[in-house]
């Protein structure tokens, strides 16, 4: 039960979500429990990446070893968005150096009928929901602990192609040749999906963020069939269960979606790439919800004069209401925990110094 969680010591990223003023702006980061930790490779020395993901306590502990080496402001469970194809009964394996890969992907109509559904996600996905649970004790409310999903397209497209990294030329032409039977699956992988965010916020998870990582790769026309609805359905459908609990979105590469999202979803937050302006974005949304990114990855390895003139003028152009600091996606596996801090620091320093200016 949630009053039987350690209290909560470090609220900033839900009052930013909520849109309530803080004293410095919060920062997390995409991918922050990840291979530039040389702690995190000490512990998949010894197991699979889905053996960590489906072990509550490596989980837990993959989770908090950046919280306890960096000032961050949330703590987002360490999974991957694939374990929902993997409880439909779909394979996926993660091969090294080359990411996810589904021996047995979809290519048929007929081979729909190979995913399993409806499907039980306390069963099936009940190993997440044991980790957060674990975890929520174990960060003894240092921060919030986020819970997170795939997008229905972005689960539709590793399906379809059986991997990432591709022109997706495969999904994209089931949603031009067979948008019946797309809109189906797609269907599925949106009810599995909200019924997993509900599992994960009942477990403990303090918000929950849905990612579209492949979204920019469909057209406006395309987003607005195959994308936006789902997404607007996953948002809506969870805040009608946990009203009260921050959701985000992040669509990325489709920020000509901002506007939409923001006036027709129901998330609180929605995350933002780094090939848009943080002032065109705002202008989309206005203050509407909150915005969160978007500092391009690449950035951390420029060094620390860079780093803090990047940082600067990006707190600058979102404003330090309804905003949170973010990269505009991932870590990467080359990046340093020594930049990955200094990024933080930054974020917290600055924004501290611009609110002050402010009263």
């Amino acid at each position: 039960m949630t009053e039987q969680f350690p209290v909560l010591k470090n609220d900033l990223f839900l009052r930013a979500c909520n849109g309530e003023d803080v004293e410095r702006v919060p920062v997390w980061i995409m991918r922050q429990a990840g291979r530039y930790l040389p702690e995190f490779k000490s512990v998949r020395a010894d197991s699979d990446f889905f053996k960590v993901c489906q072990t509550p306590e490596l989980a837990c502990t993959v989770t908090i070893q950046p919280i306890l080496r960096f000032p961050l402001d949330a703590a987002i469970i360490f999974s991957d968005i694939l374990v929902i194809p993997q409880a439909m009964g779909l394979e996926v394996q993660m091969i090294p150096g080359k990411g996810p890969h589904f021996p047995d992907p979809i290519k048929t109509i007929d081979d729909l009928k190979r995913v399993q559904f409806p499907i039980s996600v306390q069963e099936k996905l009940g190993y997440v929901f044991d980790a957060i649970t674990l975890t929520r004790h174990k960060l003894e409310g240092k921060v919030p602990l986020i819970g997170f999903t795939g997008a229905p397209w972005t689960l539709f497209t590793y399906c379809i192609e059986g991997g990432g990294g591709t022109d997706l030329k495969e999904s994209k032409l089931w949603l031009l040749q067979h948008p019946q039977e797309s809109h189906k699956f797609l269907q599925k992988l949106t009810d599995v999906a909200v019924d997993y965010l509900c599992g994960q916020i009942k477990a403990g998870a303090q918000a929950a963020q849905v990612f579209d990582s492949w979204s920019g790769e469909l057209s406006p026309q395309m987003f607005d069939e195959f994308c936006l609805p789902y997404l607007i359905q996953i948002s809506r459908r969870v805040k009608e269960v946990y009203p009260n609990v921050p959701l985000i979105c992040f669509p990325k590469g489709s920020n000509f979606a901002l506007k939409k999202l923001a006036e027709q979803s129901s998330y609180n937050v929605l995350g933002v790439d780094w090939t848009i302006s943080p002032e065109a974005a705002r202008e989309m949304v206005g203050l509407k919800v909150t915005l969160q990114g978007n500092l391009d990855p690449i950035t951390l390895y420029a060094g620390k004069d860079i780093i803090h003139k990047q940082v600067e003028t990006m707190i600058k152009g979102f404003g330090t209401k309804r905003y949170i600091a973010n990269l505009g996606h991932g870590m990467q596996p080359q990046m340093t925990p020594e930049m990955a801090e200094y990024f933080v620091s930054s974020v917290h320093q600055i924004s501290e110094d611009l609110i002050k200016h402010q009263k």
